[in-house]
């Protein structure tokens, strides 16, 4: 999968010197399992035939005295064999039965684990778009600061909400918190004035649809993912769902359409194309919020605008969060949360935030100088 960027990066030595330092240690592994092999089974032959040269050696001469003991001789050397194949069989288990052994220990520890989010047995609510955050703090395991701390504010139905911040400022951590991809180390998050740890996980996750940045698509056809958004969609659904995302106008243009095969990692899709059929699968469902994670990167300026008016128009009781890294993106939005270093600095519309906000002041001049 990285072909491309070690050719870029003229680091082909490297990768083969790294890739012949594990294949040594493999080749030498297997070749001593294979010496001990080499001698063993011999060895086992080896016995096996002495075993049988001793018991003619040893009862041969009986032969004179007792004729009838040549077929207990034949009898014993049959058996005699059959155990030392069963030896040499079971030598040759040796090697498998160790490699199941490590298998079966490490399944173990998979099915042993508790999952960390568990979800109630409740019956669903019909949920509001609302959304709230009370002082909520998220640290992730094992990390010795908090990437988000006591981040509070309430949003509205159908109000749409920009998100920004420098890199690392726990943009994309905030939004994976609503629908529970993680739980929150400290506070609370209501949707529809419920908390979502009360809620099951059908309910929430129907509520909540979550379009990431980098846009994956499974094999298969177009309508198989799409479906991934509303299992009973029909042709309806998906034009509704698509000429909302702008991926109607190349959708058509395809032989067969939303049969139109997806390949492995989507390779017959352009960035642009794959980021327009994720939005389309979240919103096909009509979700109550909808978290778009910096999923317009790969769109041109004008196709980004139509998706925004679009969401606007269709959605219009849809919560929209907004993750951007360009300021031009969340612009028109209903209000922008401004992100520094894990703490909320600012909420306020763009020109507020201009007048109030120097962190949201500066992240707005850098970009306006790279477009000047």
């Amino acid at each position: 999968m990285g072909t491309r960027i070690v050719k870029s990066f003229v680091q082909e030595d490297n990768e083969i010197n790294r890739f012949s330092k594990t294949s040594d240690q493999l080749e030498k592994h297997t070749v001593v399992v294979g010496m001990l092999f080499s001698v063993m089974i011999p060895s086992f032959m080896l016995v096996a035939n002495l075993a049988v040269v001793a018991s003619i050696y040893f009862v041969g001469n009986l032969v004179d005295t007792d004729p009838e003991a040549i077929a207990a001789i034949a009898s014993f050397m049959n058996y005699l064999m059959q155990i030392m194949m069963s030896i040499i069989m079971g030598g040759m288990m040796m090697m498998m039965a160790s490699r199941g052994a490590v298998s079966l220990k490490r399944l173990q520890e998979i099915l042993a684990t508790d999952p960390d989010i568990v979800y109630p047995d409740v019956p669903d609510q019909d949920l509001a778009g609302t959304l709230a955050f009370e002082h909520v703090s998220f640290r992730y395991p094992e990390d010795d600061h908090d990437t988000l701390n006591d981040i509070s504010f309430e949003i509205n139905t159908g109000e749409i909400i920009g998100i920004v911040g420098a890199t690392g400022a726990g943009k994309s951590t905030m939004g994976q918190l609503i629908p529970r991809l993680f739980d929150p180390t400290k506070g609370e998050i209501r949707i529809g004035g419920v908390p979502i740890k009360e809620l099951n996980e059908h309910n929430l996750h129907d509520s909540v649809s979550f379009v990431l940045q980098k846009a994956i698509l499974f094999s298969g056809t177009i309508a198989q993912n799409l479906k991934h958004g509303k299992k009973d969609a029909d042709t309806a659904d998906m034009d509704r769902a698509t000429g909302i995302a702008q991926a109607k106008e190349f959708i058509e243009k395809l032989a067969d359409t939303y049969d139109a095969p997806v390949e492995e990692r989507s390779a017959n899709f352009s960035g642009g194309q794959k980021q327009r059929l994720s939005i389309s699968r979240g919103v096909i469902g009509q979700p109550k919020i909808l978290i778009l994670d910096d999923s317009t990167s790969a769109l041109d300026a004008h196709s980004e605008k139509l998706v925004k008016e679009a969401l606007d128009r269709e959605l219009a009781d849809t919560t929209t969060l907004i993750i951007a890294q360009k300021i031009s993106s969340v612009v028109n939005a209903n209000r922008i949360l401004v992100l520094d270093e894990g703490r909320l600095v600012g909420v306020g519309t763009h020109h507020e935030l201009l007048e109030t906000s120097a962190v949201y002041r500066e992240i707005f001049e850098t970009q306006k100088g790279k477009r000047g």
